[in-house]
């Protein structure tokens, strides 16, 4: 389904479905970002640049690290001055061209990282994967990672084709 085949209004499922979503979303994040900040100090947000960071080997271009966090430019950039004023990430250039810049974890951000990590799993297992038997979880991951492909496939204000 390409989103075409029934331009009208979408069904009682369809927006059910959507409202569910945005909701479990929203109180998801907020109750993590609560969690986090109450236990290390650390926002949702910086938990997850330290973890996108971690994860890539220790360093992203910024403009890369903008894309796996789904921030702006300007956010990612505000968000990476937080952390480099507490020592979370430096800010390195790319020795590749010269012209990007490298945002790369510290060993403080690795620990802070390390620290949160505990805190972030337990929310996220008693908030979230709790209520999905393993084959639920692994169908809902399998559903999710169709939508980030489809909406980066196409510009925002692309019309869709008919």
């Amino acid at each position: 389904m390409d989103g075409t085949d029934n331009p009208g209004p979408l069904t009682q499922a369809e927006l059910r479905a959507w409202l569910s979503f945005l909701n479990a979303h929203s109180c998801l994040t907020r109750q993590l970002d609560a969690e986090l900040e109450a236990a290390h100090q650390i926002s949702l947000a910086e938990f997850s640049v330290l973890q996108q960071l971690v994860l890539s080997g220790g360093h992203l271009r910024m403009s890369e690290l903008a894309d796996t966090v789904l921030l702006s430019p300007s956010g990612i950039s505000r968000l990476v001055d937080r952390t480099v004023a507490e020592g979370l990430i430096v800010r390195q250039t790319c020795d590749v061209d010269g012209r990007g810049v490298w945002a790369t974890i510290t060993d403080r951000g690795r620990l802070r990282m390390a620290e949160a990590e505990p805190t972030h799993s337990g929310a996220l297992r008693r908030l979230f994967f709790d209520h999905f038997s393993l084959q639920e979880g692994d169908c809902l991951a399998t559903l999710l990672t169709r939508v980030a492909p489809a909406c980066r496939s196409r510009p925002p204000s692309a019309a869709p084709v008919a």
